[in-house]
């Protein structure tokens, strides 16, 4: 009787993505843009965080956003509306993106020069960090009703992240949330990487996420 051969699916599918992601970043740095992947859990704040980062940045350089959702297209409405292109990317159910569909919103987009490229990713803390997009740098959100001890159990999203934003700190007083044990968390799970403690609704800390951002790009 032969052997049965065992193929580990997975583990091909994401050494292709893999292959493909590494690409997609060479043709970004050919053209001069930056791509930032933001993943969050659903309702975190990513579109507001968005607007405002959009309205911070949108004389000085040009921005797209790639709006990842299972259906609809009212993020993208709320992006345009805050003066930047964006296309809508359906992903028919799936819960994340990878690089080829990266690539295909790329494609979608009305020009090709842009300074900075968002990826709004799809609403979700496990499935996004296990695929590379492609990007230049990964940012993720936790927003305060979400709890402190989300990087305790969502350990890969903080570790593929390469800057967290801890959104909604206006609400700190009414939730159980401790924004000195969330840095702790956070630093257990990737130690050294920039913490900025913000609230999207007013603008509190965007400056900062902004400089941030400005400084990642710049150094691109």
């Amino acid at each position: 009787m032969s052997e049965v051969r065992i193929i580990d699916l997975k583990a091909n599918v994401l050494e292709d993505n893999e292959v493909l992601a590494a690409k997609t970043r060479e043709r970004l740095k050919n053209e001069n843009t930056f791509l930032l992947n933001l993943m969050s859990a659903p309702g975190s704040g990513k579109t507001t965080t968005l607007t405002r980062l959009i309205e911070t940045l949108k004389d000085e350089m040009k921005i797209a956003v790639m709006e990842a959702d299972i259906d609809s297209d009212v993020d993208t409405k709320r992006i345009l509306e805050a003066g930047a292109a964006s296309v809508q990317l359906h992903t028919g159910g799936m819960c994340h993106l990878d690089a080829d569909m990266t690539c295909q919103g790329l494609d979608s987009l009305p020009s090709k020069d842009y300074d900075l490229v968002v990826l709004e990713n799809v609403g979700n803390l496990v499935c996004p960090a296990e695929f590379d997009t492609g990007s230049s740098k990964n940012a993720m959100i936790l927003s305060v009703p979400e709890g402190d001890d989300k990087p305790l159990k969502y350990p890969l999203m903080f570790q593929v992240a390469d800057a967290v934003i801890i959104n909604k700190i206006d609400v700190m007083p009414y939730f159980d949330f401790d924004l000195e044990k969330a840095k702790k968390n956070i630093e257990m799970r990737h130690p050294g990487i920039p913490v900025f403690p913000i609230c999207a609704k007013t603008g509190e800390g965007v400056k900062e996420l902004a400089d941030w951002l400005r400084s990642e790009i710049k150094n691109a």
